[in-house]
């Protein structure tokens, strides 16, 4: 709808509305207006403007609209990036860490298209060029973010921990955050104690199998864990636990023993084992027994003697039958390995016997 408009100091006559006239009036009247359209068609002469209604200018056409053409540039660019002939080597020279930073500002964008067509984008620069992921101040988010969770919804905080936080336990440069990371963990169990399932059987599927100072971080974090749980939380996880600490007792490694060995002397962790010590008396017990006369470092041998004391302690019935199922278990190994001996020196000596024979079997 146009106004009363001036255009080359020439004021614009106002029409009636097409529907005010008669149905045969209303073509000349449609000619008069955009005949005056076209004369008065310079905007910077425009004195008045009357918006047009409502149900044009709605938001949800405007955003279907609005990612028309830059559909093309992103579906261009990701075919770019995921053409087999792209060389990471020369682009890096145009894609670096400004055009990411530019990247990232558009998601401020209204449109949840362009914000997935973003993500994409993103997801496949960084699989491309491993310069651009960085990793400083995980360690100061967190920390920011251990401050607020008591604040979080149940439901969104459950996803966040064990989709988010709890699979950055596998990152290399986990030493770098791993305090906080432990904090921020510990205080979702605090706020809701049946997340507790979930997040030990997490870790110990993150566990580092040859990583030592990684090993000693997870079993300080798990520590830290066992003394937010509840009793009836940790019948749920303690027999693949116990079996992964029985591992630990056994590791070469002085540090990983030690640090495993060492939950002996937390009360609370005692008063949990006390508690089920029929379940994990039978998991600990051979590797216990087993290192007592094996491992080569004093401090260890002090540490598994405190240990089997304290089962002893506790129940020591169950102890004496851990102590002859393990005996009978090590003496039946003991058979097991002679038979196999005796196997192979009778091979040795047919072998001995007939050398012409085995060589015609061999060729």
């Amino acid at each position: 709808k146009i106004g009363l408009v001036a255009s080359n100091n020439r004021e614009l006559q106002k029409l009636p509305s097409l529907k005010d006239v008669p149905p045969a009036d209303q073509e000349k009247l449609f000619i008069q207006k955009l005949r005056q359209c076209l004369e008065g068609s310079k905007t910077s002469c425009l004195k008045a403007y009357l918006p047009i209604s409502p149900y044009v200018c709605r938001r949800q056409t405007d955003v279907r609209s609005s990612l028309t053409s830059s559909t093309l540039v992103y579906e261009f660019f990701l075919g770019f990036l995921e053409s087999p002939d792209f060389q990471p080597n020369i682009a890096k020279k145009y894609i670096a860490q400004k055009f990411v930073l530019q990247l990232l500002e558009l998601f401020d964008s209204e449109d949840p298209r362009e914000r997935d067509f973003l993500k994409t984008t993103l997801h496949r620069i960084y699989g491309k060029f491993l310069g651009l992921r960085h990793h400083n101040g995980i360690a100061e988010l967190l920390e920011i973010l251990g401050s607020i969770i008591n604040g979080f919804p149940p439901h969104p905080a459950k996803i966040f921990l064990l989709k988010v936080l709890l699979p950055l336990h596998k990152v290399k440069s986990l030493s770098v955050y791993h305090p906080q990371l432990a904090y921020c963990v510990v205080q979702f169990l605090e706020k809701d104690n049946t997340l507790t399932e979930p997040v030990v059987m997490a870790l110990l599927k993150y566990w580092p199998k040859t990583h030592s100072p990684k090993e000693v971080m997870f079993l300080n974090e798990l520590e830290a864990i066992l003394d937010v749980t509840e009793s009836s939380e940790f019948v749920k996880t303690m027999e693949p636990l116990f079996q992964q600490l029985a591992k630990c007792v056994s590791s070469p490694h002085f540090q990983v023993a030690e640090r495993a060995l060492y939950y002996w002397n937390n009360e609370y962790i005692m008063s949990l084992i006390s508690d089920n010590a029929a379940k994990i008396l039978p998991i600990m017990f051979p590797s216990l027994y087993h290192n007592s006369k094996t491992h080569c470092n004093k401090i260890i041998h002090g540490l598994i003697y405190n240990a089997l004391k304290l089962f002893m302690e506790m129940n020591q019935k169950l102890f004496d039958d851990c102590t002859q199922q393990f005996k009978a278990e090590e003496l039946k190994e003991k058979l097991k390995m002679k038979v196999q001996e005796e196997a192979w020196v009778k091979i040795e000596n047919l072998a001995k016997a007939s050398p012409q024979v085995l060589k015609k079997r061999v060729t």
